[in-house]
């Protein structure tokens, strides 16, 4: 259950919240705090719910509905933070505090007066409190500069009667500080993208864990991997900060299992049709494909051995997997500099004739020397970006004619993986 207000920018608060549990796949239920009128670019004003309604909303949950833990987010008043100790604590729920203060993109959300009766009231209840630092420095009278002085608060506020607290990192190089009567720094690191409701994700993220009976240490590094996932797949909506996507981690999951099936889809193309094996080159050829936005050779999935020839007929040696093969990932990483969409390279056997098939198909072609190559620098990304330099454009079609020990060799580049077999198959046909 989360306890908390209203963002109608559908950022943070309980819209946060609900999306987060559906993403790790536990229903949420909600009791409306506060009604605010905010966006990307601040909170411009609140009204809080009667304390009569809050609880109303409160019961006919519980009277219906098993909960097995509770956050809350944004209790504005000293009334709403003292009615909700009472909820909590008569039914004996498991709690996590968001001590919400203000919003991501500016403004205020709790009240000073309501201060001093959360901290009396609601944070003795808590299993677990999670501030960043300017709310860690409020509840604990203290400044914090860096991890010692987090170190510090946390435990002034364990003292203060919460079971754990953990000091988000946001504002610490990414390292959240748990205490919970010994020190765990929850290690991390900054990543770039819209923060907006990130604190909400994160502890409701922790609440959803707790709800399925992780422990809180456990829980605290999953919530920490899904906020990263979350922030770094944020979408720019408005003119201010940029709320998270709380389908982040299923997004990514989503495409990489896309790419896993795209490269599996082509190798049995390719098996399938015995005469690809005169495509085979001595060294064997791979076939690979990366996510959206890839970045390292983890990103891209290949073939773990190759594609070589088996009694006349092309076979896969190993399995699809991601970080496979380093040599041909270069390929589709230097492409994809270039057009992000052009996702997808294959190697085949050099001969003039498949040039000229690629000539008649229409297919762009370019090529570069490796007599021209700098030491210290990788063959295929420098010449892959050479050949494009070369052209002037992204080709379809990259060609070298080898030298001393190194295998003249043509690599097709493409959108997916099964096009790129597609044009290899092609290729074969006009043959």
């Amino acid at each position: 259950m989360s306890i908390a207000g209203v963002d109608p920018g559908g950022g943070a608060g309980i819209a946060a919240d609900i999306k987060t549990f559906a993403a790790f796949g536990v229903h949420g239920t909600c009791v409306v705090t506060s009604v605010t009128a905010q966006n990307t670019k601040g909170v411009l004003g609140s009204f809080d719910l009667p304390v009569k309604f809050i609880e109303d909303q409160f019961n006919a949950v519980i009277n219906d509905i098993k909960v097995d833990c509770v956050k809350t987010g944004m209790l504005s008043s000293p009334d709403i933070v003292r009615a909700v100790a009472g909820m909590v604590e008569k039914q004996k729920l498991p709690l996590v505090i968001d001590p919400v203060m203000a919003a991501e993109a500016g403004g205020e959300l709790l009240r000073d007066e309501a201060v001093r009766i959360l901290i009396e009231e609601l944070l003795p209840l808590a299993e677990v409190v999670t501030p960043n630092v300017f709310e860690a420095e409020r509840l604990s009278g203290m400044g914090i500069k860096d991890i010692d002085g987090a170190r510090k608060a946390a435990r002034k506020i364990h003292d203060l009667g919460a079971k754990a607290v953990i000091v988000t990192g946001g504002h610490l190089e990414g390292t959240d500080v748990l205490y919970d009567g010994d020190f765990t720094l929850i290690e991390g690191k900054l990543v770039k993208g819209g923060t907006h409701g990130s604190g909400c994700t994160h502890s409701a993220a922790i609440t959803a864990e707790l709800a399925m009976g992780t422990h809180l240490i456990e829980a605290a590094r999953r919530a920490k991997e899904f906020v990263g996932q979350a922030i770094l797949a944020s979408i720019k909506i408005g003119g201010g900060a940029a709320p998270v996507n709380q389908a982040g981690r299923m997004l990514a999951d989503s495409e990489r299992y896309h790419v896993l099936t795209s490269v599996k889809e082509a190798v049995e193309l390719i098996e399938k049709n015995k005469v690809f094996s005169g495509l085979v080159p001595e060294v064997g050829c791979n076939i690979a494909m990366g996510i959206q936005g890839a970045s390292s050779i983890k990103d891209v999935a290949a073939v773990s051995g190759r594609i070589v020839r088996l009694k006349g007929s092309p076979r896969a040696v190993g399995c699809v997997e991601f970080g496979a093969s380093s040599h041909i990932a270069r390929i589709v990483l230097t492409a994809m500099q270039y057009d992000g969409s052009t996702r997808a390279a294959m190697n085949i056997r050099y001969s003039e004739d498949t040039l000229s098939v690629c000539r008649r198909l229409g297919m762009k072609i370019a090529s570069f020397s490796r007599k021209d190559e700098p030491e210290d620098v990788s063959t295929m990304e420098w010449g892959v970006a050479e050949a494009i330099k070369n052209a002037g454009c992204l080709p379809d079609v990259v060609y070298d004619k080898g030298d001393v020990g190194k295998e003249a060799m043509i690599r097709l580049l493409g959108r997916d993986a099964v096009e790129v077999a597609g044009m290899a198959l092609q290729i074969i046909a006009f043959q």
